[in-house]
């Protein structure tokens, strides 16, 4: 059993992307592969088998390793819900809150538990693709660090270092890494790779012989600007799309970016789309007049997030905008922010508390410790359309004696709520647009037409994109060398 760890220069360098078609490319050889990140920082989770949650970002890679994602392959999920404090799973399932301060102090008994889920994870594959997390250099947190050094050096992983030469500077961020690194810690790196170039890689030669010269690692390859990866789900960063320009043919929808967005890939498949302008709307901004629908998305806090909404008077905008004819939809915190009250008896997320809802559905929502993470398949109440998707919230929602549920689930529960007019709507289910019928009558309510992709294979076809090029650029022989 074999393992190779795939670090960075800084964050958004492309670990996550590559590690998926690095994945993909071992796995269409014939190996069995795993992915592995020992802890994950994001409010974009996925829901494993077991009733556990990992990072997006290792589902993703999970789906490139064509295997079941794996709560062993996420070992330790930070959930941030302010600026000070974080949602700590374990395993998937919550341990607790903590402040930053104190999650630093002693992270000997988490190193322990990620390092037995590699070990099993080793006893399933050929080989484990880690990722790493922000960087090594950042030797401030080395001490308590156990997704970077901490985490190779303990399970004896060779290491390569990917720089990002659009942000510049590659030669000197990845020599510099050598430099400020314990040397203990740099012999673990035995090869590095540049990402996102774009143009002629041979303009590159020169420096990619000068990184070797001064650091003594392989050049392992100059990965181009891969368009394929638009297609594949963020990690845990809204991406910022310039495909589409609003004309008459494109139908705006618009998403308010709430402080604390969770789940936010909900919406790629609306975005591929050709008949669609999806619009992230952030602080300062006006939910935009033209947009024909307005989605209220997932939340980590959604009592604070509606706090924040409505300090943005985007409140205000909202009922504009129905009156106007528009559609509003809400998505797990979304929805329970459409309702008429929100009560936090226990202070899940703070003080303990019941705020006013915006009022649109007349549903009422308590916060409460129970967790549910479960993947989900049901179809629309009211013309019997499927979709498939999941849910992962705290809180249960009751809807009042007029309110009309919107889906019926698998298992002959209702989720979700629809205004008596129709234009208002909310449910629990993250990424309903993937199947596309769903899409696309969600899509007819504004008269805009749909492609008719499953986001699946839209997802499937991207990963095999991906993975062939990083074939063509990249030593991947040497990277198995060297994981040996």
């Amino acid at each position: 059993m074999s393992g190779i760890m795939l670090q960075g220069t800084g964050s958004d360098v492309g670990k996550s992307i590559l590690a998926a078609g690095i994945c993909r490319a071992f796995c269409n050889r014939g190996l069995g592969v795993r992915p592995f990140k020992a802890q994950n920082m994001s409010n974009n989770a996925a829901p494993t088998p077991d009733g556990g949650e990992i990072g997006r970002a290792q589902a993703l890679q999970a789906l490139a390793c064509r295997t079941a994602p794996s709560t062993d392959m996420n070992p330790v999920l930070l959930k941030p819900q302010s600026d000070c404090t974080s949602q700590v799973i374990v395993n998937g399932k919550v341990l607790g809150d903590l402040q930053a301060a104190d999650f630093l102090k002693d992270k000997g008994p988490l190193l322990q538990s990620a390092l037995r889920s590699y070990r099993r994870l080793e006893q399933q594959c050929d080989i484990v693709v880690a990722e790493g997390g922000g960087s090594p250099a950042e030797i401030n947190l080395r001490s308590g660090d156990i997704v970077n050094m901490g985490f190779a050096r303990a399970a004896d992983m060779p290491v390569v270092l990917i720089g990002d030469i659009n942000k510049g500077g590659v030669i000197a961020s990845l020599v510099g890494t050598k430099v400020v690194l314990d040397p203990e810690d740099a012999a673990m790196i035995k090869g590095f790779l540049v990402n996102l170039f774009r143009g002629d890689p041979g303009l590159f030669d020169e420096g990619a012989r000068v990184i070797e010269q001064m650091t003594g690692w392989r050049n392992l390859g100059i990965v181009p600007w891969l368009p394929a990866a638009r297609s594949l789900p963020a990690e845990d960063a809204i991406r910022k799309d310039d495909r589409i320009q609003h004309d008459a043919q494109t139908m705006t929808i618009a998403v308010p970016v709430l402080p604390h967005i969770a789940n936010f890939d909900d919406f790629d498949a609306l975005a591929a789309e050709d008949s669609v302008e999806l619009v992230y709307v952030y602080p300062g901004q006006p939910l935009p007049a033209r947009a024909k629908m307005v989605i209220l998305p997932g939340s980590k806090t959604t009592i604070s997030d509606l706090e924040a909404f409505r300090r943005q008077e985007w409140d205000i905008d909202l009922k504009a905008h129905i009156r106007r004819g528009g559609y509003v939809l809400g998505i797990c915190g979304g929805y329970q922010m459409l309702g008429e009250t929100i009560e936090d008896p226990t202070g899940i997320e703070g003080e303990a508390k019941t705020i006013p809802g915006l009022g649109l559905l007349p549903i009422h929502t308590t916060l409460d410790n129970d967790k549910r993470v479960t993947d989900t398949t049901g179809m629309s109440l009211e013309d019997g359309i499927p979709f498939h998707g999941y849910e992962i919230h705290c809180g249960k929602t009751q809807l009042k004696e007029n309110a009309v549920p919107l889906l019926r689930l698998e298992n002959g529960e209702t989720d979700g709520a629809l205004s008596a007019d129709g234009h208002v709507a909310g449910c629990y289910i993250h990424r309903l647009f993937d199947h596309p019928a769903q899409r696309a009558k969600w899509l007819g309510l504004l008269q805009a037409p749909s492609d008719g992709i499953e986001q699946g294979q839209r997802v499937e076809n991207a990963l095999d994109q991906v993975a062939e090029e990083l074939e063509r650029c990249l030593d991947l022989d040497a990277i198995l060398d060297i994981a040996n």
